[in-house]
């Protein structure tokens, strides 16, 4: 099951090369382990004798399921809100702005916990054996950013920006979903090579305008007009489409029986998707209220 995902191209259960090479630690379920020299079991009297009695079956090991993606996607994203509320009381509000006239705590906030995030979002996408503490170390780097971000929009804004944008986001989830269950959509390899593509070439193009914004004036991607609007909006769509694909990656997971842990890895896929959505709608929002 051989997959174009950064996220789940390094994971040996989701390309199915622990079946075919042998590797990992992971017996066919139900099936006994099989014993070497050395270990318990081996050259016991009766064992791989005629007449003698059989070893006890390995006790099968947890499998991913939908109730084991919910609950480390829920704990996720129970991390990001403690973050982000967190950073979010903890940061100086509107009237102290506007005493000292500094925005210097809540950039600060933004740009470590982007850098973190970046940095742990690498490492998670292309480490073969997925770790639960650095995906919620992720989570935790991504609530840091995005409680400052937030923030600053709704100094610049207000009119209530996040609620809708956090609202708006957990509707493209739940829109998402149902479309994808209830069209069956049936994701192939066309479309996910386009999907990461884009994705890739929406993150080329972010940093060549933060690099440009330091020199000139940059492509206007990330302005409050009309090309900053038009960016907004595909990388809104291309995030809906990053959610297909990790719902199809979630279901073909559960069908293929693979381990427990591996829902770590799906978490942290839907969390890059959530996350790619919220600050895509947060900027449609502000550049709708401020026409």
């Amino acid at each position: 099951m051989q997959s174009n995902n950064p996220v789940f191209r390094r994971s040996e259960e989701f390309n199915g090369s622990h079946a075919h090479q042998g590797g990992g630690n992971y017996q066919p379920y139900g099936q006994p382990a099989q014993r070497g020299f050395g270990e318990p079991g081996f050259g016991l009297p009766g064992y791989g004798q005629p007449g003698g009695q059989p070893p006890a079956p390995a006790q099968p090991l947890g499998r991913m399921t939908i109730d084991s993606v919910v609950q480390s996607t829920g704990i996720t994203l129970a991390v990001v809100f403690a973050v982000a509320a967190a950073t979010w009381v903890l940061t100086p509000g509107l009237d102290e702005v506007e005493a000292n006239q500094s925005l210097g705590a809540l950039y600060a906030c933004a740009l470590i916990g982007s850098g973190l995030a970046f940095v742990l979002s690498l490492v998670n996408s292309f480490k073969r054996n997925i770790s639960p503490a650095l995906v919620l170390a992720f989570a935790a780097a991504e609530g840091l950013a995005l409680g400052a971000l937030s923030k600053s929009f709704d100094m610049a804004f207000g009119g209530g920006i996040v609620i809708q944008a956090v609202l708006g986001t957990f509707a493209a989830f739940g829109g998402t979903l149902a479309a994808y269950k209830f069209f069956n959509i049936q994701v192939g390899n066309k479309f996910r090579t386009f999907v990461i593509a884009a994705m890739f070439g929406m993150v080329a193009l972010s940093l060549l305008e933060v690099v440009l914004g330091l020199f000139t004036s940059g492509l206007g991607l990330f302005e409050l007009g009309a090309v900053g609007l038009l960016f907004s909006i595909a990388g809104l769509v291309l995030g809906v489409f990053m959610l297909i694909l990790d719902f199809d990656f979630v279901e073909r997971g559960i069908q293929a029986g693979l381990p427990e842990r591996e829902s770590w890895r799906a978490s942290f896929g839907l969390l890059v998707s959530l996350v790619w959505i919220y600050t895509n709608l947060l900027r449609i929002l502000a550049i709708l209220q401020s026409d």
